[in-house]
């Protein structure tokens, strides 16, 4: 089956997380939620969302791409994935972290961003060999406005970007468990077009 690699939130691995890798499962796709927190003891070790994202902030960049990468080669050496049929989605922190992944690795066939930062360096996006799909919320301002200029470095390399800004929707707007910043309707529009 295809696989897919699911990146938390800022605040670690949390039940939303844990719904998206259920449903895409249920889906027919094999899913792997990493808790990028594990090294630290992992999110259930903290006393609070707050204390796990500010741990999770102090991990430099490649010791979470080495474990993301690790992910990513547990799945190909699982006997019932495709191996050329692996991708990321990333939500937040990680639709930011599921990005970066992708300018790294030439070993998945997809990536989703769900209101992720951009890379640093915008030129790292020419590494890219595989589609990205973005969702971005309207009210999100802080990362919609930064999405043309990753528009523009991946039409400059020629790579394949696809996104949505979602009218009215805020940050997080997928995430179910947080009334506050939950949008149904994009969301479920989202998780269509993600599929």
């Amino acid at each position: 089956r295809p696989a897919v690699v699911v990146v938390h939130e800022w605040r670690g691995i949390n039940d939303h997380i844990r719904d998206v890798a259920r449903r895409l499962a249920k889906a027919g796709y094999v899913a792997l939620a990493p808790d990028l927190l594990s090294r630290r003891g992992g999110t259930a070790s903290f006393p609070s969302p707050e204390a796990a994202n500010e741990t999770l902030l102090k991990i430099d960049n490649e010791t979470l791409l080495g474990d993301l990468t690790g992910g990513v080669n547990f799945l190909k050496a699982q006997n019932f994935v495709r191996p050329n049929k692996i991708g990321v989605v990333g939500f937040c922190w990680g639709g930011g972290k599921s990005l970066l992944l992708t300018t790294r690795s030439k070993d998945l066939a997809a990536a989703v961003i769900y209101y992720g930062d951009n890379p640093r360096n915008l030129d790292d996006v020419k590494n890219i060999t595989a589609p990205v799909l973005g969702h971005y919320g309207e009210a999100d301002q802080r990362i919609t406005s930064a999405v043309p200029k990753l528009e523009e470095a991946m039409k400059k390399y020629g790579k394949s970007f696809e996104y949505k800004v979602y009218s009215g929707a805020p940050h997080a707007f997928n995430t179910d468990t947080n009334p506050r910043s939950y949008r149904e309707e994009a969301a479920k529009e989202a998780w269509g077009r993600t599929l």
